[in-house]
């Protein structure tokens, strides 16, 4: 199995202000806190989400909440929801032209999330092969006000288990989507994603693994070790 690209530690010389839109039970959340030692982060999602792992949380529609505050926090992740976008039913990209002024006035640096039919530029692409994990789940990131290299996409290990077209195919990786067919259990989701902190099987549907933003927020943290921005080298 091929790994990212690693990517070296820093130390904080502060803890990070964090702030997760679209957060659902907070799958990016938990990522970052492994990348943001004693960061503060706070999600925001226009459900009520009473599995959000994060430190606060504000129900309400985020790119509002990232006008009047997103320049109080260090680093903003958005994950606008998905649904409709996806190839071959991507929808129009207002609502991404909305969320990316609103980000951009803030000053802050950013990272906005998205699958591979949508609006979000293909900045760096992740995959669950990537990690270890028995999800594919890729997903593409668009970088604001930082840049860092894309890792190496490690060829997938056999195909996603499940029912096709009426025939069962096995493999390394479940279907985390959906419902039936072969699709995953909220247990085998838990288990493949690394999300222990939920059982709600949609929210774990939708949820970002964690690792995913580990690297992401390691990836920035190297980016800003020589520049400082609250990191030390």
């Amino acid at each position: 199995m091929t790994q990212p690209t690693p990517i070296r530690r820093v130390a904080l010389t502060r803890p990070l202000r964090v702030l997760d839109t679209y957060s659902c039970i907070g799958g990016a959340t938990a990522g970052y806190r492994l990348a943001f030692p004693g960061c503060h982060i706070t999600g925001v999602d226009i459900q009520d989400q009473p599995d959000y792992c994060g430190d606060a949380f504000h129900q309400g529609d985020a790119i509002e909440f990232i006008r009047a505050y997103g320049h109080e926090f260090d680093f903003i992740h958005a994950s606008p929801p998905c649904q409709g976008e996806g190839a071959p039913t991507k929808g129009t990209n207002a609502r991404r032209n909305a969320e990316m002024a609103a980000l951009e006035t803030t000053g802050r640096p950013y990272v906005m999330e998205n699958v591979a039919g949508s609006e979000v530029r293909k900045d760096i692409r992740l995959c669950g092969e990537q990690f270890g994990l028995a999800v594919l789940m890729h997903r593409y990131f668009e970088l604001g006000g930082w840049t860092t290299v894309q890792p190496a996409h490690p060829r997938h290990r056999g195909r996603v288990r499940g029912w096709r077209h009426g025939v069962y195919h096995d493999g390394p990786y479940v279907a985390a989507y959906g419902n039936g067919g072969g699709k995953a259990t909220v247990e085998e989701i838990r288990t493949a994603k690394g999300i222990d902190w939920s059982t709600d099987h949609l929210r774990l549907r939708e949820a970002l693994p964690p690792a995913y933003t580990e690297w992401i927020g390691r990836a920035f943290l190297g980016s800003r070790a020589a520049t400082g921005l609250g990191v030390a080298a």
